[in-house]
């Protein structure tokens, strides 16, 4: 019984595939362990971290924030939308499931570097890097893949693992194995179990499709090359390569954050001065000293009273943290000063942005093609789903995609759109609506008062 932690998943899933299905993973270890050193600082467990208190470095979590501000990048105001026909209004609907999460999944895929969208039958599984193995390459494209699902019996204290594997066969046809295995413990693989006896007795255990172009499910992978290992499928986390740049932030942020936390003001005291003819200060009305006085035991024949305000270099540090910022964001792909922690000032049009941020224009560009991508073939897998189990007419589709402008500005639009109405080219009720807040009703009523 082969028996592991969470944190070999990784390991676990390849020595079990090669067993299953005699497959082995593309690429080598050296990717796989960079992927997991990102993913602990991701989630806030960066190796800098040793645990001295003495040290007392914290972190910020940088990398979460990077990865949360590219998705939201990406995903702002996207949209997606499926038609042509009955099976058209079916793949729409299925998409329309999926988008509530999709910023999620941009996330993690930012995080992980590569993430794998799979119809599960249900809805749609994401498939972080611990729970799928590439096998097999057409280039830069993922062919063959083993995946791993697992799943408990309530009240039995089984825990079920599948390995479903998708590859093309020497024919041209596309196969799916699936074998099964019980265990005690959710990471206990524990012994073969036919599919029947398992949550997944609704699949086949082989199946052999004609007609498939592509693999059944997205792959969603981070544009950046991964010069580590080029031999590898896998994407890179988008802040591999600002992994020291990190660790300098979250030393830098600790020692600042520990410099403030002990410069409260001091005031040395000598016991003396607390004391009256040989008696507390006070006698029975005992004086209590505030907190930032402390008492000193005096020896000398002069008594004293010191107060000590240490200086702050705040400035100096915010200059240094603002300096690592700069360079972690340009490893990242954002533009010079994209992230600081004092604000930008001045007030700036679009255009400007443009100019200032083609670089993370660029970025938020490319991750978006990645997304579009791995969506254009997590809906086809959705259609061949279709097709299988006849969930819906058969039918041509054609996928539009829409993502919103991070450079808008709303008052350089209005501007425009007036400019429009002042031209004849477009009705003032339209501007009132798109602008002002009115419903059509209501400007309709106002334009047509205003006309002479």
């Amino acid at each position: 019984m082969s028996m592991y932690r969470k944190r070999d998943a990784g390991a676990a899933l390849a020595e079990w595939a090669g067993e299953a299905f005699g497959v082995t993973a593309l690429g080598s270890g050296r990717t796989e362990r960079l992927l997991a050193r990102c993913a602990a600082a991701y989630q806030g467990r960066p190796e800098w971290l040793d645990g001295d208190p003495e040290s007392m470095v914290r972190t910020v979590n940088m990398a979460r924030s990077i990865c949360s501000e590219i998705a939201r990048l990406t995903t702002l105001a996207a949209g997606v939308t499926v038609g042509g026909s009955q099976r058209a209004d079916w793949l729409q609907a299925q998409a329309a499931k999926c988008f509530p999460a999709l910023r999620q999944w941009v996330e993690y895929g930012c995080a992980w570097g590569t993430v794998i969208l799979k119809p599960n039958g249900r809805d749609v599984d994401m498939l972080g890097p611990d729970r799928f193995l590439i096998t097999d390459t057409d280039g830069s494209a993922v062919t063959g893949a083993v995946f791993c699902s697992r799943r408990s019996e309530q009240g039995s204290g089984r825990y079920f693992t599948r390995l479903e594997y998708h590859r093309f066969l020497p024919d041209g046809r596309y196969g799916v194995s699936n074998r099964c295995f019980v265990g005690q413990t959710p990471w206990d693989r524990g012994k073969p179990v036919p599919i029947g006896a398992t949550p997944w007795k609704d699949l086949a255990e082989e199946v052999i499709a004609q007609g498939v172009q592509q693999p059944l499910f997205g792959v969603l992978r981070m544009p950046a090359a991964n010069s580590l290992d080029p031999a590898s499928p896998l994407g890179m986390p988008v802040f591999s390569d600002a992994m020291e740049e990190l660790r300098d932030l979250d030393v830098a942020y600790s020692r600042n954050a520990a410099e403030i936390y002990d410069s409260g003001r001091l005031a040395l005291l000598d016991d003396r001065l607390t004391e009256q003819a040989g008696a507390p200060l006070g006698g029975a009305r005992r004086i209590r000293l505030p907190r930032f006085v402390k008492k000193a035991f005096g020896s000398g024949a002069a008594e004293y009273y010191q107060e000590i305000n240490p200086a702050l270099n705040t400035a100096a540090r915010l200059q240094g943290i603002n300096a690592l910022l700069s360079q972690i964001g340009f490893k990242c792909g954002f533009s010079n000063g994209y992230f600081v922690f004092n604000e930008r000032t001045g007030m700036i049009t679009a255009t400007q942005v443009e100019a200032d941020d083609r670089r993370t224009i660029q970025l938020i560009k490319d991750v978006r093609d990645a997304v579009q991508s791995a969506l254009d073939g997590l809906i086809y897998a959705l259609d061949r789903f279709a097709d299988a189990y006849e969930l819906a007419p058969a039918g041509a589709y054609q996928i539009t995609y829409d993502f919103g402008d991070i450079t808008y500005n709303r008052e350089e639009d209005r501007a425009r759109w007036y400019g429009y109405v002042a031209d004849g080219r477009v009705p003032f009720w339209y501007y009132l609506t798109r602008f002002e807040g009115y419903s059509e009703q209501q400007a309709r009523a106002l334009a047509q008062d205003e006309k002479p």
